[in-house]
């Protein structure tokens, strides 16, 4: 029988997806401890995949992986996520993607091109085309938070979950833009051709939504 092959993020949400699958018994064949990247469960007829978030949408997308399960933040970072549908909001690895700048100066001006340092420039100019504002990308891929203090940047996107990180190193939320959780995906073939199958994994995915303490 052929599995349905499930591409897990490593990273942030991991522990969360690790927890959920303990719930429904289909963890067993996971070794949190290992440096294994594969995993099957010939139980339930299931092979997991331990990826980096960023390339979880693509094995998704080329049909590696059936499933997939990663934050929203990647899906709308990647310019291929009409590629894919989008089955659940899991509810978990909550955060929320932000504007920010140096704390008590004013450096959002429509009439002016804004800098934007961003570890993830296709939701910046997204945003920003949206609300009518002239920006220069600043790509960055760590440490965005520096880019203003030392005038690189005018403003920062980045995720945020509990601000601190803002706050230590004087800076402050401009504006949010907009709430980002953990989700799962399906690649549009799969989908069509192991409908059943698919839709019995969400079903149980979704029976732990409501679980509080998990």
């Amino acid at each position: 029988m052929d599995n349905i092959v499930i591409a897990i993020a490593k990273g942030r949400i991991e522990k969360d997806v690790y927890r959920r699958l303990k719930i429904l018994n289909m963890e067993d064949c996971i070794e949190t401890d290992s440096r294994k990247l594969i995993f099957t469960d010939e139980e339930n007829n299931i092979t997991y995949i331990h990826v980096k978030p960023s390339d979880v949408v693509t094995y998704v997308e080329k049909g590696v992986a059936d499933l997939g399960i990663v934050g929203k933040d990647t899906i709308l970072e990647n310019e291929n996520d009409n590629e894919v549908y989008e089955l659940l909001d899991l509810g978990f690895g909550k955060c929320k993607f932000s504007v920010a700048g140096v704390k008590g100066k004013n450096n959002y001006s429509k009439e002016e091109t804004l800098k934007v340092a961003t570890k993830y420039p296709t939701i910046a100019k997204s945003y920003f085309k949206s609300r009518g504002q002239k920006i220069e990308i600043i790509k960055l891929n760590g440490s965005v938070e520096l880019a203003p203090i030392v005038g690189l940047s005018d403003v920062i996107v980045d995720l945020v979950e509990t601000g601190n990180t803002l706050k230590a190193n004087g800076l402050e939320i401009v504006e949010d833009m907009c709430n980002i959780s953990s989700r799962i995906i399906a690649n549009r073939v799969s989908y069509k051709f192991k409908k059943v199958k698919i839709e019995n994994i969400i079903a149980k995915f979704e029976s732990t939504l409501n679980i509080e303490n998990y």
